[in-house]
């Protein structure tokens, strides 16, 4: 990755909300900064693949203040105890946390970045996305756009050059963020959400993949590349050890939700019994997460922009163009490219096509339970024919929680269980 030189940024805007409408998503996705963004991932991915948790390695120094910054976080829970108010969402201790946030971020920063030149300059510029990586204190709520918040956080300290240390290699830096900051970071934002019962921010339901959470999907089945010994399907099993991230991923929502995991988790149980290795599953996920998280007004018009990672449209206009390669192939290899810098014309961003009512899986090629979702995403499993009895009518849908009743006997629900078609070496899902 570039670096990119604090002395530049001192006459640079400090990164603010960019996004007002369907035409800047579309420009963000032209610009430095989505491109820079987009390799960060790509090579966290690349770092992990073959790695398991726990990662026994000597952390760095830069990790380890990290590591630092966030167990203070969490500590703060303890200082903050929730309040005995009613609501079922949203407990307003969580508001008095934030407060604390706003307060001691230039500190944390301070400290972070002690020893880098021109810190305050640094600071400036990666204090907005921390902020906004733990959830709003205005909704009291949490979900992908708050993740993606954090994850910006870290792809901005790269770019500056912090996990540059002159000892340890750039990849065994990478591979420490996802194996070690990243599953911290899991436990301070899941704390949060069982402590302050924060919602799901823009869940989808049953329908979407996660109520709060993404990247640990995409993380975890790049673990899993370059292996056959554990299929997608494996997931399927009541227990799953916690030594890579999709699994616990998976296990936390077995934690938190009743009934049989094809209602509650349609689109994790899609991937489970039709998609053949985790390839696909990987690459899916990535366009995926380009398509419905990064590529929706409503989750990144929260998210600031300039400085760091640029806000470069008038360049963006100018045609030119850098592919970033992002497709995993089964070899080890990797194909396809994500256009980086794209032409945006007056012509291109005139018409945009309307934002569709709801999100569909890329690899739900027979259409949500209702109407108005979108068509997806084309992703390498797209082919694969989802057995129709994933289909629900809508009426089995309860509100946007992301819990279901089942319908009909248990006898019934076997019996679609057994058509779906699960390995003959899985059992069939626990009921």
């Amino acid at each position: 990755m570039r670096t990119v030189s604090l002395e530049d940024l001192a006459g640079s805007t400090i990164p603010e909300l960019k996004i007002k409408d369907d035409l800047d998503v579309e420009a963000w996705k032209g610009t430095r900064g989505y491109a820079d963004y987009s390799l960060f991932l790509r090579r966290l991915c690349e770092s992990v693949v073959g790695y398991n948790l726990p990662y026994d390695s000597n952390t760095t120094s830069p990790i380890n203040r990290l590591l630092t910054v966030l167990a203070e976080l969490s500590s703060w829970v303890d200082d903050i105890p929730p309040l005995p108010t009613p609501q079922r969402f949203g407990n307003l201790a969580f508001r008095a946390w934030g407060q604390r946030l706003d307060t001691e971020t230039d500190r944390l920063l301070s400290t972070l970045l002690e020893h880098s030149p021109h810190h305050a300059t640094a600071v400036a510029h990666v204090k907005p996305y921390l902020l906004i990586s733990f959830g709003s204190f205005t909704r009291m709520d949490y979900g992908t756009g708050h993740e993606t918040g954090f994850a910006l956080f870290l792809c901005a300290l790269a770019l500056l050059g912090f996990f540059r240390d002159g000892v340890t290699s750039i990849q065994e830096q990478e591979r420490q963020l996802v194996l070690i900051v990243f599953p911290a970071y899991l436990r301070l934002v899941w704390r949060l959400q069982d402590v302050y019962r924060l919602e799901p921010a823009g869940s989808h339901g049953v329908w979407g993949l996660d109520d709060y959470s993404f990247l640990g999907y995409i993380f975890g089945s790049a673990q899993l590349l370059d292996q056959e010994d554990i299929p997608p399907s494996a997931i399927l099993q009541p227990l799953l050890p916690d030594n890579n991230l999709y699994f616990m991923q998976i296990s936390r929502i077995r934690a938190f939700k009743s009934g049989p995991f094809y209602e509650h988790s349609s689109q994790l149980y899609s991937i489970a019994t039709s998609v053949p290795n985790w390839t696909k599953v990987h690459n899916g996920l990535i366009k995926m997460y380009e398509a419905e998280v990064l590529g929706k007004r409503v989750v990144v018009q929260h998210i600031p922009l300039g400085g760091i990672l640029e806000w470069d449209v008038t360049h963006a206009s100018s045609g030119s163009v850098t592919n970033v390669p992002m497709v995993h192939q089964r070899d080890g290899s990797i194909s396809g490219t994500v256009s980086t810098t794209a032409p945006l014309t007056s012509a291109s961003l005139a018409a945009p096509s309307p934002p569709p009512s709801g999100t569909q899986a890329p690899w739900d090629r027979t259409g949500s339970p209702s109407a108005g979702y979108s068509a997806g995403v084309t992703v390498p499993w797209a082919s694969t024919a989802i057995p129709h009895t994933l289909s629900r009518p809508a009426s089995t849908i309860r509100g946007e929680t992301g819990r279901s009743h089942g319908v009909g006997s248990r006898a019934s629900a076997k019996t679609r269980i057994h058509n779906l078609g699960a390995l003959s070496s899985m059992p069939p899902p626990a009921q």
